[in-house]
């Protein structure tokens, strides 16, 4: 069987033991969301899904260990995102629209994952190799297809041979995870999200081939 899930100790938990340390890690992705990260404790995970501290120690050593879960969990998802880029045009009508997708796949999947990645981004800015790690996985998914693209365009003579790909790519993409983890602030700034993504979706059109799209 693939894809089994073990508790601490190490046995093979059943389809109940699955569901209910799913529920656990469920519960714990709600109170990221309006709870510091260090502040969430066990028993207040525990007692949210129903069930003891005894049972969430069967699954997950502490919260962090039970963070890095959903953290990983989250970056397998976010891999997705190279999708986007991966063996997309970027000339003409159809460049403006891999920019847009790209852009929008970028903003939803940090709307639907913010607490978790907030916390991500924590870990990451104070040196802890493992959330950097996963950072990096959900980046650099995006980072290398964009470098891929950069590439084809300069070996077809559209992009300038001085350009340096992984730097345009690299600089794109962490412009792309700033933004989108600052959406709320741009709504304080009076920026409505209908105007934010073909702004930087016109961003990222022009990073990558130096040219204004065509719509």
């Amino acid at each position: 069987m693939t894809g089994q899930v073990r508790t601490v100790d190490g046995r093979v938990a059943g389809s109940r033991g699955q569901a209910t340390r799913q529920k656990l890690l469920d519960c714990l992705g709600e109170m990221l969301s309006s709870s510091p990260y260090r502040d969430v404790k066990v028993i207040d995970v525990a007692r949210r899904a129903g069930t003891s501290p005894a049972t969430f120690y069967q699954y997950f050593p502490d919260v962090e260990g039970a963070v890095l879960e959903l953290a990983e969990s989250t970056a397998k998802e976010g891999t997705a995102l190279g999708a986007l880029v991966a063996d997309r045009p970027w000339t003409g009508k159809a460049g403006w629209r891999t920019a847009e997708e790209l852009v929008g796949g970028f903003l939803t999947f940090w709307r639907k994952n913010d607490a978790i990645l907030r916390v991500v981004d924590l870990g990451a800015a104070e040196g802890d190799k493992r959330f950097y790690k996963i950072r990096m996985k959900i980046l650099n998914a995006v980072t290398n297809s964009l470098t891929d693209s950069v590439k084809e365009l300069q070996a077809k003579g559209r992009v300038d041979k001085d350009v340096s790909p992984a730097a345009i790519a690299g600089s794109l993409v962490a412009m792309l995870a700033a933004v989108a983890a600052h959406q709320k602030g741009f709504q304080s700034w009076g920026v409505k999200q209908a105007e934010l993504k073909p702004n930087l979706a016109l961003l990222v059109h022009l990073g990558v081939t130096g040219k204004k799209p065509l719509r």
